[in-house]
């Protein structure tokens, strides 16, 4: 790697950055809403989507089960893609695009809040299970890159401006520390 590869990646994701701070207060300001207010009322949150995306669901829920700034107490996480035996079943038995509908329908319940990431946009097994967890009365947020959700459907949806996975992803880890950290102002 050149340090002037690295400077492009930088300088073009801050362009991407100073476009999603525009374009996204108001969508991103009521995710994090949501989501304080799921989880003082006791509901949880189940992350899920592919690849990248599924870490991501991974560290957010580490951060609600854990800690992120400082220490609070513990909230309710589930990362859906985190369970390789529970994939790997569904997807033998049902096919991949299951794999997280079916978790929803066994976890998720009205008052939870489901957190779809797909920086496409039209991942199947992401649309199915928000889908699913509208069906059970479940809030919904995809996060998503310029596309938004394609042949789908969420109560809030955070397109970042980019079709550009790595900077859709670096902006989605950006969003999830800025509600984690909305999250830690609120909890004891």
């Amino acid at each position: 790697m050149t340090v002037v590869r690295m400077v492009d990646h930088f300088e073009a994701l801050q362009k991407v950055v100073r476009a999603s701070i525009e374009q996204l207060s108001a969508p991103a300001t009521a995710v994090g809403q949501a989501l304080v207010e799921t989880l003082k009322r006791g509901g949880k949150v189940l992350s899920f989507g592919n690849g990248g995306s599924a870490t991501q669901a991974s560290h957010l829920a580490g951060e609600l089960v854990g800690r992120f700034l400082r220490t609070r107490r513990s909230l309710p996480a589930i990362a859906l893609s985190a369970d390789a035996g529970t994939v790997t079943c569904i997807g033998n038995d049902f096919g991949y695009g299951a794999v997280f509908e079916r978790q929803i329908e066994a976890f998720g319940t009205k008052g939870d809040l489901a957190m779809g990431l797909t920086t496409s946009g039209k991942s199947e097994n992401v649309l199915r299970a928000l889908a699913a967890a509208k069906r059970r009365g479940v809030l919904t947020v995809a996060l998503t890159g310029s596309a938004g959700l394609v042949g789908g459907e969420a109560d809030h949806v955070v397109r970042v401006p980019s079709t550009v996975t790595a900077h859709v992803q670096e902006v989605h880890l950006m969003l999830l520390h800025a509600w984690c950290d909305a999250v830690d102002a609120e909890f004891p």
